[in-house]
């Protein structure tokens, strides 16, 4: 179990606070607004109504103190941006911050963010390869050149094992699971033998896995 603290219940961070309690963290979160926290409390035990840009407040909560701090807002990079730098300057162990635009990505990287959510972009960049990209049926960024992503067993695969396609040494591609008929099946062994009717779970640099599903 983790401690976590989240500034801001907006959509994103009200989401984020459910699926964090849901997989059994701790969570604390502050909002200014006192009808974005009423419509939080049912998922939300312990919710502060305050102003975070407020350093004496912000210092009372004992960030150090926290796994985890988000900074959920959205509708004001000012406020976002303060905050952060505030988290920072308080011993933060690590602060995960939104954005809604790419240079207020760079901004909040700059002064203090461990770790920035594009959200838009983000979802935008998944879409357009899931559905875009021919042989891709779902893509999971790691970072800006790595992905996990689902794909189809390419033809000249079938019938053959991993090791016989000797599949990380020629593709530099790392499968990390199977999947067929809606089931995932983990590590798959060597002498796997791949089936037309199953996707693959593989981790690559997006330039092995386009030239793979090409």
């Amino acid at each position: 179990m983790k401690s976590v603290l989240i500034i801001g219940l907006g959509r994103f961070g009200r989401h984020m606070a459910q699926k964090l309690i849901a997989e059994g963290n701790d969570v604390l979160a502050v909002e200014k607004s006192e009808e974005r926290a009423d419509n939080a409390v049912s998922i939300i035990d312990d919710i502060h109504i305050a102003d975070a840009t407020d350093e004496a407040f912000i210092k009372s909560l004992g960030v150090n103190n926290f796994d985890l701090c988000v900074v959920a807002i959205g509708d004001n990079f000012q406020n976002a941006l303060e905050i952060t730098v505030l988290l920072k300057d308080l011993g933060a162990k690590y602060i995960l911050a939104r954005a809604s635009r790419e240079v207020h990505r760079k901004l909040l990287l700059r002064n203090g963010a461990d770790h920035v959510v594009y959200a838009e972009r983000e979802m935008a960049e998944r879409l357009a390869i899931k559905y875009g990209a021919k042989n891709i049926f779902d893509y999971f960024e790691l970072s800006d050149d790595t992905a996990i992503c689902e794909i189809a067993v390419p033809d000249n695969w079938v019938g053959k094992t991993i090791l016989q396609k000797s599949v990380r040494n020629k593709y530099n591609v790392s499968i990390l699971a199977t999947k067929k008929d809606g089931v995932i099946y983990a590590n798959p062994s060597p002498d796997h033998v791949f089936d037309k009717h199953e996707t693959l779970m593989v981790l690559a640099h997006m330039d092995d896995i386009d030239r793979l599903t090409r």
